[in-house]
């Protein structure tokens, strides 16, 4: 009786110390986006580098979401044209739940889009940030050069997978949010865990490319390091989800996705270089 009441209390013991592990790292991916944005404000160099290709992609999205409100009903009654000749009151309200999955799909895709399409755009821009602050924290001694044709090939290449992924994920979520109650609860939670994933992954991209790996080894890093992946990615895409916030953050998330990077490989991010930014 007393061993197997040690047992449990030892499984719990450790239940628990892996839990708060779990937590601690999630809040210090959260915080790696912190202290990207401190970098950012003490450096006008690099919030001007990072703002201009987020401002135009900022501005064509901005329209693309003001289009979709303005539509939302319409589109609402095509996607649920089987609910045409319900009854009034169950119609108007599975209108309802289609036009803010509609939405919710929307903000999803547009967050989710909006990283992949800055990158690419503003690819010279990020590498230079990224460089910056690599340089800050140690540089890259296996450093591999890539041309930039080389490189905005590889962005986009990784950018239609991780775009194809948010679809894959992004239908099924849309689906779910027809279900009362679970659809405006669960899901969301649900899609900003998917979507915090697919952007850290996204946003590490400069920093592993500059080291010659790919997509598969950027997966598999931030699969080792997932807590702090994670805090970093949910940190980022409920930002993205305040007007105006993907536009104003994006310099601060590429700096952090580098940070990120550098944690995942083993590297450190203390300062160990004093350089100007």
């Amino acid at each position: 009786m007393g061993s197997n009441s040690n047992q449990l209390r030892s499984v719990a013991v450790q239940g628990a110390a892996v839990t708060g592990g779990a937590v601690r790292q999630f809040a210090s991916g959260a915080g790696l986006l912190g202290r990207g944005l401190v970098l950012v404000l003490r450096s006008p160099r690099i919030l001007g580098l990072g703002l201009l290709p987020a401002l135009i992609v900022g501005i064509l999205y901005a329209a693309a979401l003001a289009a979709l409100i303005a539509y939302v009903d319409d589109l609402s009654a095509t996607v649920t044209w089987f609910a045409d000749d319900w009854s009034t009151f169950y119609r108007d309200l599975t209108r309802v739940l289609a036009g803010v999955a509609l939405i919710g799909l929307g903000g999803l895709f547009g967050v989710l889009t909006f990283t992949a399409v800055t990158l690419l755009i503003g690819d010279p821009f990020y590498e230079k940030i990224s460089g910056l602050v690599e340089a800050r924290y140690g540089g890259v001694p296996d450093e591999v050069e890539v041309s930039l044709g080389r490189s905005l090939a590889r962005s986009l290449v990784d950018s239609l997978r991780l775009i194809g992924l948010s679809i894959l994920f992004g239908i099924p979520l849309f689906l779910a949010g027809f279900i009362p109650v679970v659809g405006q609860t669960v899901v969301p939670v649900i899609g900003a865990t998917i979507g915090g994933w697919l952007l850290a992954v996204e946003l590490t991209g400069v920093p592993f490319q500059r080291r010659g790996q790919r997509l598969r080894h950027r997966r598999a890093a931030l699969r080792g390091n997932r807590p702090l992946a994670l805090g970093f990615g949910v940190a980022v895409f409920a930002c993205f989800l305040i007007p105006l916030g993907a536009v104003l953050v994006m310099p601060a998330a590429v700096v952090g996705g580098t940070l990120l990077a550098r944690r995942s490989l083993g590297l450190p991010i203390e300062i160990t270089t004093v350089r100007s930014l």
